[in-house]
């Protein structure tokens, strides 16, 4: 769901996905894994490519702390890396469940200013979210290209009325 809020274009959405035994594995070893989710909206043109009028990222680290035998979910604007985590907005919880319901739900995000929406024509909204196996350890990523079991992918999109048309 998509509204516009005190000036804002906010994003509400729920993404379902279960992680494959290898992944889970590989977690409660304590190797981190790199989520992504993407938001972009575009005026769709029929004489020339789609043109880009805003996007929005939102990338996430979640790791098992074997000696807190807690999950951390580290949450910021741009890649997280490895040798220091950045801005980013941390939350710890008790169970991987719980820590996988706060990767799945997205709640009034703030995509886009209002104000770099014209409303006076439709656009569309992209969103697509995903595993970033590139941010996986070396032996990972190579043992994970091709294989289903470290495929973690959704996207949707939506047509964003114009404002008059309501």
């Amino acid at each position: 769901m998509v509204q516009r809020v005190d000036g804002e274009l906010e994003l509400s959405a729920e993404v379902q996905f279960e992680l494959s035994a290898q992944v889970e594995d590989a977690l409660h070893k304590g190797i981190p894994m790199f989520f992504v989710a993407e938001a972009e909206i575009v005026r769709e043109r029929w004489y020339w490519t789609d043109k880009t009028v805003a996007s929005a990222t939102r990338h996430m680290r979640l790791a098992y702390q074997p000696l807190t035998r807690r999950w951390r979910l580290n949450v910021g604007a741009r890649p997280i890396e490895t040798s220091g985590l950045g801005v980013t907005l941390a939350q710890t919880f008790d169970s991987l469940p719980e820590a996988l319901a706060s990767v799945q739900r997205f709640g009034r995000w703030p995509i886009a200013r209002a104000a770099d929406i014209p409303s006076d024509s439709a656009h569309l909204l992209r969103f697509r979210f995903g595993l970033d196996v590139s941010q996986l350890p070396r032996p990972f990523q190579i043992g994970a290209v091709g294989q289903s079991e470290w495929s973690i992918a959704a996207s949707a999109s939506v047509k964003l009325p114009a404002e008059g048309s309501k």
